[in-house]
């Protein structure tokens, strides 16, 4: 227990530290938080965040263990897209593994992956799989109308390139397909 209390507690102050931090470089907060890296850091904090409190209060029931299991997908879809697309396309080493995007593309999401895996994780049914890719789905579903289906005056860069020559639909598969697998191996392992 001390060190799943350790884990989620660092994983806890990283983001918040590198949410802060980011804050104070971007030109918005409504900006800072269009990015699933973001919202899928801050979720898996709060889980984290939860799992701490009850773990301190003597035990893990199945809703905290789950939301910890929906965070720890979120967050590991985030550093493997990093890893597997946005690396190999942009060749950004230090735009995307510096400063605060270190914490929230590589360190935050092992240690999540780390504390879930090797301390949290019990025996779960299956049907939690497709909770594990919810994330994904809503925010894809969002980042689809604000790239592709929003008006021209009010449409979001493609920042993460998946509508790159309007290959959207390959792009909505393939991450959806990865949530799954990801979501799946966090279950099943």
């Amino acid at each position: 227990m001390i060190a799943s209390v350790i884990l989620n507690a660092c994983t806890v102050l990283f983001v918040l530290v590198s949410i802060l931090v980011d804050l104070r470089r971007a030109e918005s907060a409504a900006k800072l938080f269009r990015y699933f890296t973001t919202l899928s850091n801050v979720l898996c904090a709060i889980a984290s965040l939860t799992v701490l409190v009850f773990q301190l209060l003597g035990g893990l029931p199945f809703g905290v263990l789950l939301f910890k299991y929906i965070g720890t997908a979120a967050v590991t879809v985030t550093m493997l897209t990093v890893f597997l697309f946005l690396l190999p396309v942009s060749h950004d080493w230090k735009g995307l593994l510096t400063g605060p995007e270190l914490f929230l593309h590589f360190i935050c999401p092992a240690l999540a992956i780390l504390s879930f895996l090797a301390f949290e994780k019990t025996a779960m049914p299956a049907w939690i799989i497709a909770l594990g890719v919810a994330p994904v789905v809503l925010y894809g579903a969002l980042y689809l109308r604000k790239v592709v289906f929003a008006p021209e005056a009010s449409r979001w860069e493609d920042f993460y390139g998946f509508n790159y020559n309007g290959k959207w639909k390959r792009s909505l598969v393939l991450m959806m397909l990865g949530a799954a697998l990801i979501s799946l191996a966090l279950w099943a392992i």
